[in-house]
């Protein structure tokens, strides 16, 4: 079976899932407070920052600090639940694909939804930015050319992340554990981007580009270059090996 096979069984397995709309619903209840207190976005307690760029962050904060996380974590745990089952993995583990592959075929699908859920997060942002502006008569929409690639950032930053829970999701056999430790490690982000290892820890990263786009639409709150290095390497090696210790333990209990 080809990798791309093995996908598509994936796939398969989560369409008629209500996975979609577990990621849909925090995504809009997360941006109906948006809308409801658009006017707070004027009061800037004079920071540099227009009214407009003010209701994109503030909005986007609330995604990367929780809603994308927990997100990821409940998406791991419901991807492998799929396979525990009803002991659903020992049929897996029965068809001519190599465990590498299962596991891999597992986390594209995982990235693949986190796509997905990026994609519903900058829908409600404009159809919340045209509501906001039709009930405070001023324009609170952004210019594609300006959402698109930070969010785009904010989602590739998001792979490392993923990795780590997807790790801990096979690692852990009990899914409350397995949940319970992934939103624990979602807490102390705001702290950690403060520090000098933020690079170190892959949850922080959405939110600390986001924080960059803040820095750079409000001058003077916070620093406006990326720490390209040592970042980019670190994040590289952690979602290797993420990855790595993920295919290995693969089905570990099952094998036995």
């Amino acid at each position: 079976m080809s990798f791309f096979t093995a996908l598509g069984v994936e796939f398969q397995k989560i369409r008629r899932s209500k996975i979609l709309l577990i990621l849909l619903i925090p995504v809009v209840i997360m941006w109906i407070p948006s809308i409801v207190n658009a006017r707070i976005n004027f009061d800037t307690r004079n920071i540099p920052i227009t009214p407009e760029n003010n209701f994109f962050i503030q909005g986007f904060m609330g995604m990367v600090w929780f809603i994308i996380p927990a997100s990821l974590v409940i998406c791991t745990v419901l991807l492998t639940q799929t396979e525990r089952s009803q002991r659903g993995i020992l049929k897996m583990l029965s068809l001519p694909v190599s465990i590498v592959k299962l596991c891999l075929a597992k986390f594209l699908v995982l990235v693949i939804l986190s796509l997905v859920q990026m994609l519903m997060a900058v829908f409600a942002y404009y159809i919340s930015a045209a509501a906001a502006s039709q009930l405070q008569h001023y324009d609170f929409v952004l210019k594609p050319d300006f959402v698109f690639p930070v969010v785009l950032r904010i989602y590739l930053a998001a792979i490392p992340m993923a990795a780590v829970f997807w790790m801990l999701a096979v690692l852990i056999q009990t899914p409350v554990f397995a949940a319970g430790a992934g939103l624990v490690s979602i807490v102390p982000t705001v702290l950690i981007i403060n520090t000098k290892l933020w690079f170190l820890y892959p949850i922080s990263y959405p939110f600390y580009l986001l924080m960059i786009e803040y820095g750079k639409v409000a001058q003077g709150v916070y620093e406006t270059e990326i720490q390209w290095l040592p970042w980019i390497p670190a994040a590289i090696v952690i979602t290797i090996a993420a990855l790595a210790i993920s295919c290995i333990r693969f089905g570990a209990a099952e094998r036995r």
